[in-house]
């Protein structure tokens, strides 16, 4: 019916089944995960299950892969991607061979940024293989329970995903892998979204984000993208302002 799918549309859901905690009196989404709430918490004991902040979520002990160990409170203040990743999935495997070389990039430039990796590899053993290519930090692999509330606290539904924060630990993007690949030479970093993109391959799952708004040109006149570009950024700009000051996504 209609409302079912306007549900489902409202709640950007795409694979079933999905359970979304909302609070009935804002009506804002408090949990989009929760069939992961409910494995991890069945005894309620975390009810409402409202989002947490990222410090409080990833506070403990990290790891480097030469077995240093420093304390997640050295994240505050820098950038943070946070990558949900594992050796067994291939791309993931060729995400990591640019992510590298995009850290390097962003470091040099004199930039405030880190990586976690956030493990979803099968055993141990693989988790060190696959962090050993990794000049990151990393939440070790034996602490499954704090793995477990990262992935709950941005719904991950699959990987790769890099989600980038900014210095106070709110989300800038989700899209990370999508602007690492797009931003080979990392320019655009820390990668806020823009209100209009060129459809390309690389970028076309965003068309699962929420509506969108494809506008088609011929695209072998190349004045003619730009002069779409100009008409629809200003209507753009002016819808994702009006979200943010309700605070809502967009």
């Amino acid at each position: 019916s209609l409302l079912q799918l306007k549900l489902w549309n409202k709640y950007r859901v795409s694979n079933i089944p999905s359970l979304i905690f909302i609070d009935a009196s804002s009506g804002k989404v408090v949990c989009r995960n929760g069939l992961l709430v409910i494995r991890d918490d069945p005894e309620g004991l975390e009810f409402p299950w409202g989002p947490k902040p990222f410090s409080e979520v990833v506070a403990g002990p990290l790891l480097r892969n030469n077995g240093q160990t420093l304390d997640s409170s050295a994240l505050e203040g820098s950038h943070v991607g946070v990558y949900f990743s594992a050796h067994w999935c291939p791309p993931c495997r060729s995400l990591t061979r640019v992510l590298v070389e995009s850290y390097r990039k962003i470091k040099e430039a004199g930039q405030k940024f880190e990586i976690l990796f956030v493990s979803a590899d099968r055993s141990e053993d693989s988790f060190n293989q696959y962090f050993s290519e990794m000049p990151w930090v990393a939440v070790p692999y034996a602490d499954e329970a704090r793995r477990s509330r990262l992935n709950r606290l941005y719904g991950i539904q699959g990987i790769p995903t890099l989600i980038v924060l900014d210095s106070k630990g709110d989300v800038i993007t989700r899209q990370g892998r999508v602007e690492v690949l797009n931003d080979i030479e990392c320019r655009e970093f820390p990668w806020h979204p823009k209100p209009v993109l060129e459809l390309t391959d690389s970028n076309a799952v965003q068309l699962n984000e929420g509506p969108c708004l494809v506008l088609f040109v011929d695209s072998e006149d190349d004045g003619e993208s730009e002069a779409a570009k100009q008409l629809i950024q200003p209507i753009a700009e002016k819808i994702i302002a009006k979200y943010k000051a309700k605070d809502e996504e967009a």
